[in-house]
């Protein structure tokens, strides 16, 4: 190994470590937590049992959205491509074959949420601006997140609680950064809610 690649590795894993402890700090994240589990089967167990699946959006290329996005206005935003498409319907399909009753599907207000929702669950998607995207203004994050607990916080079923949202919401919720299409299941705690595991199907 040359010496410039072994200075590199080491110091991505400073900043992976150094990630971590600022997370755990924060009181998302701590060795034990179920924010770093990937159990799939647990997972679906809980939405058996009527527990919370957080999903980001299916892929949608780039990062963020064009300058002078609007709601509504899909041709404005970032959309899903055909790959994101396949992968929203694969999530339905995925419901669909394990009989996981859904009791409702929650999304924000952009296109994209939208879309895979309607995919994953046609015509079940309603709009939910506590989830709404809050990249573009991150002052507004604190306030958008306690306003998506209280949403989880008055859910009691029967069935599944599906939500369609983004990576900044979920993030900011769990301390976990999903992938496209990937989704955070949480169980009841007490008078909250945990990490009970993570689907991608």
């Amino acid at each position: 190994m040359t010496q410039a690649l072994s200075l590199a590795i080491g110091l991505r894993f400073r900043t992976l470590a150094r990630a971590a402890l600022l997370l755990a700090a924060a009181g998302l994240l701590t060795p034990s937590s179920p924010a770093l589990a990937q159990d799939a089967g647990r997972a679906w167990e809980v939405l058996a049992a009527g527990g919370v699946v957080l999903f980001r959006h299916a892929n949608a290329p780039g990062g963020g959205d064009p300058p002078g996005m609007r709601i509504g206005d899909c041709g404005s935003q970032r959309n899903l491509d055909a790959a994101g498409r396949d992968q929203a319907r694969r999530i339905g399909a995925a419901f669909a074959g394990r009989g996981i009753a859904v009791g409702a599907v929650l999304t924000s207000q952009w296109c994209r949420t939208r879309e895979t929702a309607a995919l994953a669950f046609p015509g079940r998607g309603e709009d939910a601006p506590a989830f709404n995207s809050f990249f573009g203004d991150r002052a507004t994050g604190p306030a958008q997140t306690e306003a998506a607990r209280a949403v989880l916080g008055r859910w009691s079923g029967p069935g599944a609680l599906v939500v369609v949202t983004h990576q900044v919401n979920i993030t900011a919720l769990t301390g976990i950064f999903p992938a496209s299409g990937e989704g955070i299941v949480l169980e009841r705690d007490g008078s909250g809610w945990r990490v009970a595991g993570r689907i991608r199907p």
